[in-house]
């Protein structure tokens, strides 16, 4: 099937920062099932294979969107390099929440979208921010997470936290960058402020839409008991664990090929099957 693609339209949110999104669009007619994509932690929309994993939802027939987090790291001239670490350093769930809501609202009103098929897929803590939108949006029609977390509490416990709060940052090194990628302390003072928001497992118990857990067996970041819990706590949801693959389902950035690696094709492979039953 024949689609176009339209890349980095900007957006702005509440706070007017301006992020970038994409959308991948078949030449077909009639309302057409919405798919937004939520990548995960120090992620980006043009990371790896995930533009490939974008055309493929489109020839199925998907309107996909894949889009920044504001405050990722990733400005608006350079799309594949966090040249924006003061924004990184500003980033917290809050943040994240009101940004997919943007996407959803400015996305979900294009004329020749199903506003009964509105879905959403996360990657690792994109999987986790897109539970929670899930468990308190009503237009989300059905939900996949691929190796998502199932708490919001990295960083936010552990033996660096009074350093944390002593120092008012935490560093976390990217070995694929060289970077120190910093976290101020107004990311811990979100989340404890928001903790009830932010509980995985509460919003998880309280989705009912289909939902598709994705993850790897050899996951080296997220552990599988992650996609056994989400799979305990949603009750109309299943659990595909994708033997010999880890985080990014063998993908890597820069991805330099023309096809997406084979336990990520089974990953997109799977979803689509999974939201063309739905």
């Amino acid at each position: 099937m024949k689609f176009k693609t339209e890349k980095n339209i900007i957006l702005e949110n509440k706070q007017g920062r301006k992020f970038l999104a994409d959308f991948y669009i078949p030449e077909i007619d009639g309302k057409l099932p919405l798919v937004i994509f939520a990548h995960g932690y120090k992620g980006f929309k043009d990371w790896g294979a995930w533009n490939l994993m974008a055309e493929k939802f489109a020839k199925a027939g998907f309107l996909f969107v894949n889009f920044n987090f504001s405050m990722n790291g990733i400005g608006t001239e350079n799309t594949s390099e966090f040249t924006d670490i003061e924004a990184f350093s500003e980033n917290n769930y809050s943040q994240e929440l009101e940004d997919l809501e943007v996407v959803i609202d400015y996305f979900s009103k294009f004329e020749n979208v199903n506003q009964d098929k509105i879905s959403l897929i996360g990657h690792s803590r994109g999987g986790g921010i897109c539970i929670l939108k899930a468990g308190e949006d009503s237009r989300i029609s059905s939900l996949i997470t691929m190796g998502s977390v199932d708490s919001m509490d990295r960083f936010v416990t552990g033996e660096k936290l009074e350093d944390w709060k002593a120092t008012g940052v935490y560093e976390t090194y990217n070995s694929r960058t060289k970077q120190q990628m910093p976290h101020k302390i107004q990311f811990l003072n979100d989340y404890l402020e928001n903790k009830e928001r932010f509980n995985i497992q509460k919003a998880a118990k309280n989705i009912k839409i289909p939902t598709l857990i994705i993850h790897g067996s050899q996951d080296e970041s997220v552990d599988v008991s992650a996609a056994e819990n989400l799979s305990k706590w949603i009750a109309n949801s299943k659990l595909l664990l994708i033997e010999n693959t880890g985080h990014t389902f063998n993908s890597k950035e820069p991805w330099k090929d023309f096809k997406l690696p084979v336990a990520m094709n089974l990953a997109v492979k799977s979803a689509i099957d999974f939201f063309d039953k739905k």
